[in-house]
């Protein structure tokens, strides 16, 4: 463990080092002045180095075997169907546990994801309170959950990926023209933080795991896929929310006068 931990130390600075360089050579050559708080800067990359370096180990170690070992087991034939023998065309409401933890698996990782936890908050003080932290996050978790659970339905009846992927941004276009203009940069962004630290190992293992198990499934084309209905369904979710928002500022004035 303690080998392992060491190489991957290295490779992290390895990884970091051009990053260093280029704020160096930018702090002295271009701009020609001298590092502010250098302790504090240096004592920061330390911090960025070894929570990468024990990010990776656990990843490697945790995540990435939980989250292809609850697909196997959710979808090994033993659990879905009572027997080791797999029938020539599975229904695919046979792997209904599967789809409830996906989207629970996709909804409590972006709840936890650091990333929109701080888009959430730059919101929230941007907009001076009006859009809320948590039902922020609430509703880019509720499309995550959807997304994932609806890409391994794609994963387990093997329909192609660019029809859902096309369909949804046509989706997605048609929310843009009618939207506020406001909430749409900030509902984009939300569809990219979504697929960060916390989301994309546990995403991407289930993925894996899940194509490794299902007959006929080859993990390199069907299990990857997934991040990417984890991306579009937040954009589609946070629009939503903002069109009925909208919708409901309209009608409430009327409603309250006609009561």
């Amino acid at each position: 463990m303690l080998l392992e931990i060491t190489q991957t130390l290295m490779a992290t600075c390895r990884d970091v080092f051009p990053v260093l360089a280029l704020i160096m050579a930018f702090q002295f050559i271009i701009l020609r002045q001298p590092i502010p708080r250098l302790r504090q800067v240096v004592v920061g990359f330390g911090c960025v180095l070894v929570g990468l370096t024990l990010f990776l180990v656990g990843l490697e170690k945790a995540l990435f075997p939980v989250g292809e070992i609850m697909a196997r087991q959710l979808s090994a034939p033993e659990f879905v169907f009572g027997t080791k023998i797999v029938p020539q065309s599975p229904d695919w409401w046979a792997y209904s546990w599967v789809y409830v933890f996906a989207a629970l698996v996709g909804f409590s990782t972006t709840i936890a994801e650091p990333a929109l936890i701080a888009v959430a908050y730059k919101a929230y003080h941007v907009s001076g309170g009006t859009i809320s932290q948590w039902g922020l996050r609430l509703v880019v978790a509720f499309g995550v959950a959807i997304g994932i659970a609806l890409g391994t339905f794609r994963i387990i009846t093997g329909t192609p990926l660019f029809l859902y992927i096309a369909g949804g941004y046509l989706i997605v276009v048609v929310q843009t023209i009618f939207a506020p203009k406001a909430i749409i940069p900030l509902a984009y962004d939300s569809g990219g933080v979504t697929t960060s630290t916390v989301t994309v190992p546990l995403v991407a293992a289930l993925g894996l795991g899940l194509s490794a198990t299902i007959p006929g499934r080859n993990p390199a084309l069907d299990g990857f896929g997934l991040i990417a209905f984890a991306s579009l369904f937040p954009v589609m979710t946070v629009i939503a929310y903002a069109q009925l928002a909208q919708w409901w500022a309209l009608i409430r004035p009327k409603s309250t006068k006609e009561g």
